[in-house]
Order: structure tokens, then sequence, then C-alpha cells
């Protein structure tokens, strides 16, 4: 079965990679970058900072703000479009409590910090709610029979 937040998440990191940044920690990394970028070494008023060691060109910048405006507002249609929470939302759950390891913890501060949620917009929107109960019994039965499994083995 497809998990279609993996496969939107996958898209927009395609779309990420391929645009065109550069990452440096060092002298040469930042030379390399910038002439990725089509750029000199003195060129360094022609770029712009994204943190951790990423820029792009200043000429970019309103296509990378576009890029990511529209990957979140996808994300969020994909919400609002799974009326039930039993897709896209469960998905999305799966998805980033495996990420954070809820199986091991039980914490679903860095999943929800992760989504840019809170506990009171689960708590307030019944097919959020609905997703993450879905998600957390997929993780808890999947759990169990793994256990099933290493007991007979």
């Amino acid at each position: 079965m497809i998990n279609k937040y993996d496969e939107l998440t996958e898209k927009h990191r395609e779309e990420f990679n391929n645009f065109p940044m550069a990452f440096a920690f060092t002298d040469k990394q930042f030379e390399e970058g910038m002439k990725k970028l089509g750029l000199s070494r003195e060129n360094v008023d022609k770029i712009v900072p994204l943190g951790g060691g990423g820029f792009i060109r200043k000429s970019d910048v309103n296509a990378f703000n576009e890029m990511t405006k529209r990957q979140l507002e996808e994300q969020r249609q994909a919400i609002k479009n799974d009326k039930t929470g039993e897709e896209f939302i469960k998905d999305m759950f799966y998805s980033e409590l495996n990420n954070h390891e809820y199986s091991y913890t039980r914490e679903l501060d860095d999943t929800l910090d992760a989504l840019d949620l809170k506990i009171d917009d689960i708590n307030n929107n019944k097919n959020l709610k609905n997703g993450l109960s879905l998600a957390i019994q997929e993780i808890e039965k999947n759990e169990k029979e793994k256990e099933e499994t290493i007991e007979y083995e």
C-alpha cells in the first residue's frame, strides 16, 4: 500500500534537491558551491544564506520562497481533503511517529513539532484526532506482531 504522505514528501524532497543551491562548511566547499551557482568567490553579495551552511543566489529567493510556500500549501490541502483522517492524515502521522521513534518513546512532541501542530490542533479536529489514533493503533499492532515473531523464533 502506498503511503500518500511519504509520496508527497518525496516529491517535495526531489524539488528541494533539484533547486539551485549549495552547502558549504569549508572554504573549498564554498568555492565549489559558488561555481555550481555560476558565481565567483567574489560574488558574495549575490547570495543569500539559508542556514545550516546552505545558500542560494539572491535572484532565486522569490522562486525558493514560492516553492516552499506551495509545498506547504500542498500538504495543508492534502490534510483538508482527507475527510475522515483515514488516508493522508493517518499516513502522515504513521510516517512521522515512526521517524521520531514513537514505538520506543511513546512521546508525541517531536512528531507534532515536525508537523507544526499542537495537541490542541489534534483535539479540535476530528480528522486529525482519528488519523493520529489510527496511526498509533497501526504502530502498536506492528510492534505486537514483531514481539510475537521474536518469541517464536
